[in-house]
């Protein structure tokens, strides 16, 4: 059986803490539910000007979370909110291994961060900041451990996503104080919170582009490690037909 190289992007942080030097940061738990599905996970360090380079070399793509944000400049905003702060040699590369992926039909998985990404490069805006934008909203900062549940998504009917985790709701963690605002076409809303917050999109016309806004490596559900499961499994077939 084909083993499918799954790339995964990168954090990237300043000195201290773990080195005096700059470093990468990835948390393990990115890498081992594409391992346990049956994929060899990579890394991908920065490198704009070889980003079609990385995406000659994998066969899916996820783009990962992080403590930061999409630059609002890139869907149109004028004003930044004050939570707002950016990575943007991460946002361009990002970009442009996704946009890339887009045209080869390559699966793509955007988690949080990175479902956020790919909502805007497929012509959508965002949330700068959910309680200033929903009344009433849920607490999309869970104040509990990201290994447990922050609250519940509906799982849309007839979308890739149900046919994936089968089932209609799902218990998922949350981290993220911005979230979808839209869904232009092509975007086609996967899930939703209780209180109206976008949780999930998807792109139907591809073999795989889904984003979610929770955090599935955590496997808080079934439904998490059969997201996992679902992408190795589109990335065998990309390798196969590539």
């Amino acid at each position: 059986m084909t083993c499918p190289t799954i790339g995964i992007t990168l954090d990237h942080e300043a000195p201290g803490g773990y080195s005096n030097m700059p470093w990468y940061a990835l948390r393990e738990n990115y890498c081992t539910p594409v391992g346990v599905a049956g994929g060899l996970a990579i890394a991908l360090p920065y490198d704009l000007a070889r980003a079609s380079h990385y995406l000659d070399l994998i066969d899916g793509l996820i783009v990962t979370g992080g403590d930061f944000d999409v630059d609002p400049a890139m869907f149109g905003a004028e004003k930044l909110h004050e939570r707002v702060s950016t990575k943007d040699q991460r946002t361009a590369f990002e970009l442009a291994l996704v946009e890339g992926a887009l045209v080869r039909d390559m699966p793509i998985l955007g988690i949080c961060g990175g479902q956020q990404l790919l909502h805007v490069a497929l012509g959508g805006s965002l949330h700068q900041h959910i309680p200033d934008a929903i009344p009433e909203a849920l607490a999309h900062e869970q104040p509990n451990p990201r290994t447990e549940p922050g609250h519940v998504v509906a799982v849309t009917p007839g979308t890739r996503l149900a046919a994936i985790v089968g089932v209609t709701d799902l218990q998922v963690n949350s981290a993220h104080h911005q979230a979808a605002a839209d869904a232009p076409s092509p975007i086609t809303i996967n899930a939703v919170a209780p209180d109206g917050v976008i949780e999930g999109i998807e792109y139907s016309e591809k073999p795989f582009c889904i984003g979610v806004q929770w955090h599935p490596e955590y496997l808080i559900s079934t439904g998490d490690s059969k997201i996992f499961a679902a992408l190795v499994s589109a990335a065998r077939d990309y390798a196969k037909n590539d």
